[in-house]
């Protein structure tokens, strides 16, 4: 049996009595259509079951309204979250999403590039994801704005939307030094990330504003194993530290377990505050003390950015970074008499 015959827009066109670029702008979003056309349109294509050509339409506008989606790191609670907000914000403007999933391993960008320029997508967001100088030309030679989101890369010529690292370390410093703390831990994240090495170099700075250093410092690997197995380094050491301001709260919630696991009390023993303030972080197995990501500002920032990069070629690259606030729950012993919900 012979396949039924294609529905085209020109068949559309007809039935509803409009030229055939009609039936192109309404199913182009963004385009400009009256409301009684569109609506003669969708009513024909509905009575033929017509379904654009995405593909098709691509190659004629050199437009695929694709947005390459990379990251890594899903176990972190914060990205799945953060995904599904980053598809919302480009499926209102239009676009669609592909999502790639990467690892940090030497060449794995590399390799998602050629899917990526495959694809003819319009423009690529990175999560989490380490951008070498070679995946940084071989987008530009091909037109293509990459915009990083959650991590910065110096010196690539790259926009980057991320929040306030080094600050969210340093009010995290200035709280527990206000709440009497003298022996800071810090569990810090992989220090080959600029979310990592930032929310150190805070902690540090705030600290010594203070005439005061780090008790200890660990390099997390933004891991969870790793992190409670530095927990209980630290806490079996000669001298513990009195409080632990944990990378991210992914190896937070594994140091309050293994913390738990040695029989010690948080925050009586020891106070632990971590950053991101993802859903669990409220959990009351947790209630942990964190800086809070401005995820939904964060998003929209790098939509508009990349956005307006797909528009403005030789626009100039930003960094972005926005403000975020300390959150108190009962992970972290406060100032006395301090019961302030944000810092």
């Amino acid at each position: 049996m012979s396949a039924p015959p294609r529905i085209t827009s020109l068949d559309v066109a007809r039935l509803a009595g409009v030229s055939q670029s009609a039936v192109s702008r309404v199913f182009t979003p963004g385009a400009s259509v009256a409301p009684k056309t569109a609506a003669k349109v969708r009513a024909a294509a509905k009575t033929l079951g017509y379904r654009p050509n995405s593909l098709a339409r691509a190659m004629i506008t050199g437009k695929s309204r694709i947005i390459g989606l990379v990251v890594a790191y899903l176990e972190n609670q914060f990205y799945p979250v953060a995904i599904e907000k980053l598809g919302h914000a480009l499926q209102a403007q239009g676009y669609h999403v592909l999502l790639f999933m990467a690892s940090n391993t030497e060449g794995e960008m590399e390799r998602l590039v050629e899917d990526l320029l495959a694809y003819q997508v319009d423009g690529i967001i990175t999560a989490s994801v380490a951008i070498s100088n070679d995946v940084t030309r071989r987008c530009s030679d091909a037109g293509i704005p990459l915009v990083m989101f959650n991590r910065g890369q110096p010196g690539s010529g790259l926009s980057s939307v991320t929040s306030a690292n080094a600050l969210g370390g340093r009010k995290v410093a200035q709280f527990l030094l206000a709440g009497g703390h003298r022996r800071i831990a810090h569990i810090s994240g992989w220090q080959g990330a600029s979310t990592g090495r930032d929310r150190a170099r805070g902690l540090i700075e705030g600290l010594a504003e203070a005439g005061q250093q780090p008790h200890a410092i660990i390099d997390g690997m933004f891991d969870r194993d790793t992190a409670a197995d530095a927990a209980r380094t630290l806490m079996d050491g000669a001298d513990p530290p009195d409080a632990i301001f944990v990378g991210n709260d992914h190896m937070a919630f594994a140091v309050m377990d293994a913390l738990r696991a040695m029989g010690l009390d948080v925050p009586r023993d020891v106070s632990v505050v971590g950053y991101d303030d993802v859903p669990m972080a409220a959990w009351g197995a947790y209630r942990l003390t964190t800086v809070r990501q401005p995820l939904m500002r964060m998003v929209e920032a790098t939509v508009e950015t990349l956005l307006a990069q797909i528009d403005t070629p030789d626009r100039a690259a930003q960094s972005i970074e926005i403000d975020a606030p300390l959150i108190r729950r009962a992970s972290a012993r406060c100032p006395e008499g301090d019961t302030d919900a944000g810092l």
